[in-house]
């Protein structure tokens, strides 16, 4: 690896375009270097991983919205598909399909580290321009393999949430780096694609914060999609604001902390092999990743519950002890009163550790359904439960958040459960249990089964198998249409109407 500074520089600097930091990842996406058996292989857990969680979404209104939006851009050669219909259509407006139907539940895999992200949600762009471009499953896994390594390099290096600027800000540039390797681009155009995509998918961090809405699912898509659109103006020729992390009046300067700063980004060296995909992980949960580990300290914590003949109605606190990142974000040092309302949108709710840690601790699952039903947020013990936890922040737990050993990196928590008369139940876990280091880390056949699981009953069984055999091959498949799912007609009727739009 090797580090960059990367800093503001006065437009009279002599700063030569080779310096730009969006040139060193436009060098690294076109570097030719080979993708090892393990990147191939976790590349096609999260193809399947992503078709799990999207044709889950399929029956939901944004997921339905952004359908009926493809639809209204057919195409009769080329185009891509989107997940759980026929047909092809404008490759942007699959691209901005399939992203809002991956993110909807919030339950594909995820990296953090100075900031967030859901490096899957690099996938069904760059995918998308794979199918359109009538490329192969080994030219697709290079291109996925990219725009992970961009987007795990920038997570790694430049906190976004701290100056209130949404995480697919680091999105749209993978994308376009991603979509440069895969069509085997250029330095040159793909640094202009790159600065066209970060200037076009800067947002504040308001649609992950107060009165969440369903922008939360259409915001990578839409980021996915400009970034499409500024790979395809770079390619005709047009460029991009320059230098766009360093400019005197650029990214960092007046969108990140100040003309003062300085973030050291490290790169794979030319002909080093992009492996960032294999320091993410998925979800078991459907919920924000930082609810991961205390959904499994709930369930957890049941059983002792249970065991010591505890009842949770008779709980008088629960104080969860964890990181910066997590009593900010989703527990109750956000200030948000919408984390402790039964009327929340499900999109706020899976934003609240505090509701999360209610239900599961209740029931001793969680599901990505039931879990949100209305009724259920509205229960009236769960709600009298849900309103006497809070969360702290811990140094030693936001230590471990930050730490770079894989082997202390932690985001999870301590429980400390307070009864009336004094007594108190503990219990603390540091990784979710389907994470690498966890209790139970994922491998190919917890992808599968979480296929199978959330495809029951919408997808048929012998499509099920019949994508799983196209995912698993892969690295040698021809047809990247094999990649989409359909769903039963059953399941498409039970997706709401939408009214008529502009298209």
């Amino acid at each position: 690896m090797r580090t960059l500074n990367v800093r503001t520089r006065k437009s009279a600097d002599d700063f030569p375009l080779e310096e730009h930091l969006a040139y060193q990842l436009a060098e690294l996406a076109a570097d030719p270097v080979e993708v090892g058996p393990e990147v191939t292989d976790m590349v096609i857990n999260r193809v399947i991983d992503n078709a799990a969680v999207a044709v889950a979404s399929v029956p939901r209104r944004p997921v339905t919205v952004a359908r009926a939006m493809a639809q209204s851009h057919p195409v009769s050669q080329g185009g891509g598909h989107v997940f759980g219909i026929d047909g092809t259509f404008s490759v942007e407006w699959a691209a901005f399909a399939n992203g809002t139907a991956v993110r909807e539940l919030d339950f594909h895999d995820t990296f953090l580290a100075a900031e967030y992200s859901h490096p899957g949600d690099n996938i069904p762009p760059i995918l998308a321009v794979a199918q359109h471009k009538g490329l192969s499953g080994a030219q697709l896994i290079r291109g996925i393999a990219t725009g992970y390594e961009v987007q795990v390099d920038l997570t790694k290096a430049i906190c976004l949430h701290e100056h209130k600027i949404d995480h697919v800000a680091h999105l749209g540039p993978s994308v376009a780096a991603g979509i440069g390797t895969l069509l085997g681009l250029d330095t040159a155009t793909i640094y202009q694609a790159i600065g066209q995509a970060l200037h076009t998918t800067t947002a504040t961090r308001q649609s992950r914060k107060g009165l969440i809405s369903s922008w939360k699912a259409f915001a990578p898509a839409f980021a996915g999609k400009m970034a499409i659109e500024a790979v395809d103006r770079a390619m005709r020729g047009e460029g991009a604001p320059a230098p766009i992390w360093e400019g005197e009046d650029g990214f960092i300067a007046w969108m990140l902390h100040s003309p003062d700063a300085v973030y050291e980004v490290a790169l794979p060296g030319r002909g080093e092999e992009k492996r960032g995909t294999l320091e993410t992980y998925t979800k078991e949960h459907s919920a924000e990743y930082q609810a991961q580990a205390p959904i499994d300290l709930a369930r957890r914590l049941k059983k002792t519950l249970a065991e010591e003949g505890r009842d949770t109605a008779d709980i008088e606190s629960i104080v969860l002890h964890t990181s910066h990142h997590t009593h900010y974000v989703i527990g109750t040092g956000a200030n948000d009163p919408q984390k402790m309302d039964p009327d929340a949108s499900r999109e706020t709710l899976d934003h609240s550790l505090m509701y999360m840690f209610a239900v599961a601790l209740e029931d001793g699952v969680w599901h990505h359904v039931d879990s949100y039903a209305s009724e259920r947020a509205h229960r009236p013990e769960t709600v009298e439960l849900w309103h006497k936890i809070s969360t702290v922040e811990d140094p030693e737990w936001t230590r471990r958040y930050h730490s770079p050993d894989p082997d202390e990196k932690a985001f999870g928590c301590k429980a400390v459960i307070t009864f009336p008369d004094g007594s108190v139940v503990e219990d603390s876990i540091a990784v979710a249990d389907a994470h690498p280091y966890g209790a139970r880390p994922f491998a190919r056949e917890n992808y599968i089964e979480k296929l199978r699981t959330l495809a029951d009953g919408i997808v048929a069984p012998a499509e099920q198998e019949r994508f799983l055999t196209a995912a698993q091959s892969l690295a040698t498949l021809d047809d990247l249409g094999e990649l989409n799912v359909r769903v039963t007609p059953q399941t498409l009727q039970t997706a709401p109407e939408t009214g008529k739009g502009v298209f």
